[in-house]
């Protein structure tokens, strides 16, 4: 199948009018953001981790109301229980209070949101896909959603990863290579760390691999970004940090603001924020929670619920050195534009780089 023809087909298969899709992002998931990239052409979405299922129904209403509603909701599936270790804990809890409020021996019990009443939430929404990171979906659930006509998109950070993906069932393989801000798609928590690959050499070799639609994302953030996934055997790319300095993503003018300026080596991966691998800006607070001296994170999710005090207090003050900066290695090169304009702008130029 020709550049040409496997592009148009995913899109008209998914109902694009260009091979642009937002990256799901737990926390800047403003529906304003999905909208806009909707009315540009390609498709909104959601991070659903954090939300309740009634907040999910809300989100895809309000994006209804302002777009055609070309979204895909994506959940993390869970990780086994934590192991717990108390003195560990008081470690971690020890230096979290030189960085922000006093923490509480119980801010590491903060429960998550029910994974399978979220599950039917996203059922509920009849969204245009249904994503899965840090695994699989079960069988009956993918049974579930192909049952009602909402494809499987399974995103994945090694060749390996998308085997299993193709083999359980997934319509569609998201391939993240490491340059990607925000957490890691790593089915295995512990190998997040270890098995890092670059998009172009990950891409081209799950293309040569699976046989479903690859989309490229991590490290794409303008034209040039998107042509060269294509070339390399792409149907769509995904885009987070490029589309976060848009007005329409809605997060704090600071973040926003230290996306701009961060060159690739100004990024950082770490487990500073919640316990799992993340790609964010090397602040003051990444730097000396990864040195020698530090005390190691407790695992996910134990660690996101004790620096909820910092995070929080950062987000208040507008301090960027504490504050939970997720942004990809390609971060300086995002666009401030709008998010209609944007979407348009990078396939125009994508379109010239590519001849078409």
């Amino acid at each position: 199948m020709t550049r040409i023809a496997r592009i148009g087909t995913f899109c008209q298969r998914f109902g694009l009018d260009l091979p642009i899709m937002l990256a799901p992002m737990a926390g800047a998931g403003a529906p304003t953001l999905s909208a806009a990239v909707i009315r540009g052409g390609g498709m909104g979405a959601l991070g659903a981790l954090l939300m309740q299922p009634d907040e999910i129904l809300q989100w895809a209403n309000e994006v209804r109301v302002t777009s055609s509603g070309r979204f895909q909701l994506n959940l993390w599936v869970p990780d086994p229980e934590p192991v717990r270790d108390a003195d560990k804990e008081l470690g971690v809890r020890s230096f979290l209070a030189k960085w922000g409020p006093e923490v509480p021996a119980a801010a590491g019990n903060a429960a998550l949101p029910d994974f399978d009443d979220q599950c039917a939430a996203l059922i509920a929404a009849r969204p245009a896909a249904i994503s899965s990171v840090m695994g699989l979906y079960a069988p009956d659930y993918v049974n579930r959603i192909k049952a009602v006509g909402i494809p499987w998109f399974a995103v994945v950070s090694t060749v390996g990863e998308a085997k299993q993906a193709e083999a359980a069932g997934a319509d569609v393989i998201i391939a993240q290579g490491m340059e990607a801000g925000g957490h890691r798609a790593a089915f295995d928590a512990h190998r997040a760390e270890r098995d890092l690959v670059g998009l172009f050499s990950l891409l081209p070799t799950v293309v040569d691999t699976v046989k479903v639609p690859v989309v490229a994302t991590g490290g794409i953030v303008d034209g040039r970004g998107v042509a060269a996934a294509l070339a390399l055997g792409a149907s769509a790319v995904q885009i987070g940090t490029g589309f976060l300095r848009c007005p329409e993503a809605m997060i704090n003018p600071i973040w926003a603001d230290a996306i701009g300026r961060a060159l690739p080596e100004q990024t950082q991966l770490s487990r500073a924020f919640s316990g799992r691998a993340g790609r964010s800006i090397a602040t003051a607070y990444v730097r000396a929670a990864t040195a020698a001296d530090a005390p190691d994170p407790a695992p996910y999710p134990v660690q996101r619920g004790l620096t909820a005090g910092m995070r929080a207090e950062a987000a208040r003050q507008n301090d960027i050195e504490r504050m939970q900066a997720w942004a990809g290695q390609s971060a300086s090169l995002a666009s401030n534009a709008k998010a209609t304009e944007l979407t348009c702008r990078i396939w125009s130029d994508a379109q010239r780089l590519l001849g078409a």
